[in-house]
């Protein structure tokens, strides 16, 4: 089942929010071999954690993680802003823009859960009135998005081959 639950509230399902920053950690780390922090519970998590993003959650039936994202409106902090402006020509700021950033799929997770994914964020453009989400991708990530009928369009990019990052807007 889709969660919608904003950072301040994960308290009220730990064993959501424990195996969510853990397959973060797994994902990113381990599996992508991303720089990544992973704190001593084996939990992956950052600055913008701390910034109480709303996360789109799959919630599999035992409770734990089966995938999620994550959003923060690109009026405050943003990774875009502060990680890769040399991807982007100017602060992307403005109240119909929100970021979405760590994507993340529990290992062996159906296809089901990335596009119930893609609806949780539909379903955020319609409910907040955002028009476009912004994000930094790798090319696996293009290939997945278009799976799923998610069009990237890129506003600039670094890198080559699976190791090229490209910040653009999402359409789903």
């Amino acid at each position: 089942m889709l969660r919608y639950v904003y950072a301040s509230d994960l308290n009220d399902f730990p064993k959501l929010a424990r195996t969510m920053f853990r397959d973060r950690a797994d994902q990113f780390k381990t599996r992508l071999g991303w720089d990544v922090s992973v704190d001593p519970e084996g939990y992956e998590r950052d600055e913008y954690d701390d910034l109480n993003p709303l996360y789109v959650i799959w919630e599999e039936p035992d409770g734990s993680h089966g995938g999620s994202m994550r959003f923060l409106p690109t009026t405050g902090r943003t990774m875009v802003n502060e990680h890769f402006s040399d991807l982007i020509s100017g602060p992307i700021k403005s109240p119909l823009i929100w970021e979405c950033t760590r994507f993340c799929l529990t290992s062996g997770a159906g296809g089901h859960v990335a596009a119930a994914l893609m609806l949780g964020g539909g379903e955020i453009m319609q409910n907040f009135g955002v028009e476009h989400f912004v994000g930094v991708f790798d090319a696996r990530m293009v290939r997945m998005l278009s799976h799923d009928r998610v069009v990237a369009r890129g506003a600039g990019q670094r890198g080559r081959g699976a190791r090229t990052d490209q910040c653009g807007t999402l359409a789903f």
